[in-house]
């Protein structure tokens, strides 16, 4: 048997072993993270450096600004004056043939007063093609570039991020500089952010400017699709500050009324060949909350045509096998299974717990105490559940895995990472988990997506049948 054979033969058997493979073999790492400081990085460190020149926007950050994925919301800060408001863009370096203004705005926060916050909505782009834009005036002036997505259609392939409970310690540098090595397109980044609330009086303030100047390598490049956990919630009674999100939302504005959303907190959005909902934990969602009607509609709205790939972002998982935060998300489970199972959701991917976690296909939707029916069970209608709240943050990580491992749980480590989800076509998307090992960039979990509208047993069997003609051609060779 020749080199190219034992090559395919190999291939064939991967993919049948991994359509056929049920799980109920759940595997925990025995990798013992040795940790850098968790501690945030001090306030003089470059990474946080000001821009120069007399009121120079900073903290530049953009997400997209339509259902579409046509448009983008490019916002910044500029801290001493309003200065000015519009954006010129075009799709030529140093040539912007357009412009459109934004709002401005600043608040207080206890004693702190922020800068000049800025959004500006830049509509009627075109899919696939790069624009270069300039903010503010003079020398003080600063210029980037971002990428729009392709077209809405079934197979447009596409790159996310997948990024949680950030921060902004030496981990959460090694997590944002391996992910920007990864060249995916845009980030789904599943909630807590700067972890600014760990402080008081204005250095909470203080924080969300340095954690924003530090993101910017990234976020003033690419969209970033947001979603609050609940480090931004925020109450500080002894500050006089009782709204929640108060800081989270003036800073980071979203789509939300293109999904006929009331709230910036839930909202979606399509993107190539992905339909992305975003959940808020932290706001009602049960039933006659406006969050549960909500989606309600806006499930009916997918187009697994167009748009075959459903993902849906939230920070607290339904499925979490780590003491931290324990059945946290039990209630929006009970809420929301049922619908995730009826439309064929992909993938789910949630924060919170400071570890890794990925799930097999399960559901917990027949539970019923009095029947006996006590615990999750194999569903090859559920969703794929991933935990990815290891960005990095102060609070270190979440190490203590429950014993055993339940089956609906595949594999789960205690490290710092961030993850990526190529979606190849309609049918596969390749997903991998990448750990930071000493300041490395480390695959650590790795498997094919099969897609749950389009991947139907028809396919499978003509799969099977093909791999299975394949071996025996090789075999016989």
């Amino acid at each position: 048997m020749d080199s190219k054979m034992q090559g395919l033969l190999f291939f064939c058997s991967f993919v049948f072993f991994s359509s056929i493979r049920d799980g109920y073999a759940g595997f925990t790492s025995s990798f013992v993270r040795s940790e850098f400081p968790s501690v945030d990085i001090p306030l003089d460190h470059q990474v946080f450096a000001v821009p120069k020149g007399h009121n120079a926007p900073q903290q530049v950050h953009i997400t997209q600004g339509d259902y579409e994925g046509k448009a983008v919301i490019i916002s910044w800060v500029t801290p001493d004056e309003p200065g000015s408001n519009h954006v010129h863009f075009g799709t030529s370096e140093d040539k912007y043939q357009s412009s459109a203004e934004g709002t401005v705005s600043n608040y207080t926060f206890g004693e702190y007063k922020s800068g000049y916050i800025h959004h500006c909505l830049v509509e009627g782009l075109e899919h696939n093609t790069k624009y270069y834009y300039k903010i503010g005036s003079g020398d003080s002036s600063r210029e980037f570039w971002f990428e729009t997505p392709p077209k809405v259609e079934a197979d447009a392939p596409y790159k996310f991020g997948i990024i949680g409970d950030l921060g902004q310690t030496f981990n959460s540098l090694s997590t944002l500089e391996h992910y920007i090595e990864s060249k995916a397109q845009t980030v789904l980044f599943v909630g807590d952010l700067s972890y600014a609330d760990r402080y008081k009086y204005t250095d909470v303030g203080v924080r969300w400017d340095t954690w924003a100047r530090f993101v910017e390598k990234s976020t003033a490049y690419q969209p970033w699709i947001w979603s609050a956990g609940n480090h931004e919630i925020e109450y500080f009674p002894y500050m006089g500050e009782v709204v929640p999100f108060n800081n989270y939302l003036r800073r980071y504005t979203t789509p939300y009324l293109a999904s006929n959303s009331s709230s910036p907190l839930w909202y979606a959005i399509r993107l190539a060949s992905a339909h992305i909902i975003v959940l808020s934990s932290y706001s009602p969602y049960v039933k006659y909350t406006p969050q549960y009607k909500w989606l309600s509609e806006e499930l009916t709205r997918v187009d697994r045509e167009k748009t075959p790939w459903l993902i849906v972002l939230m920070h607290v998982p339904l499925y979490n096998s780590n003491e931290a935060h324990y059945m946290e998300g039990e209630s929006m489970r009970v809420v929301f299974e049922s619908w995730f199972i009826k439309y064929k959701v992909d993938v789910i991917f949630a924060g919170h717990v400071h570890a890794y976690e990925r799930s097999y296909r399960f559901s917990n939707v027949d539970y019923n105490i009095t029947g006996g029916n006590r615990y999750p069970v194999a569903d090859k209608s559920a969703p794929v559940y991933i935990t990815v709240g290891d960005g990095g943050n102060q609070e270190g990580l979440a190490s203590r895995f429950m014993d055993p491992q339940p089956e609906y749980s595949a594999f789960r480590e205690a490290s710092y990472g961030h993850s990526t989800l190529e979606i190849k076509n309609r049918t596969h998307a390749v997903y991998h988990w990448n750990r930071n090992d000493e300041g490395k960039k480390v695959t650590t979990d790795s498997f094919v997506l099969h897609n749950q509208y389009w991947g139907n047993n028809r396919r499978r069997r003509k799969l099977k049948h093909f791999i299975l003609s394949v071996i025996d051609e090789v075999v016989s060779i």
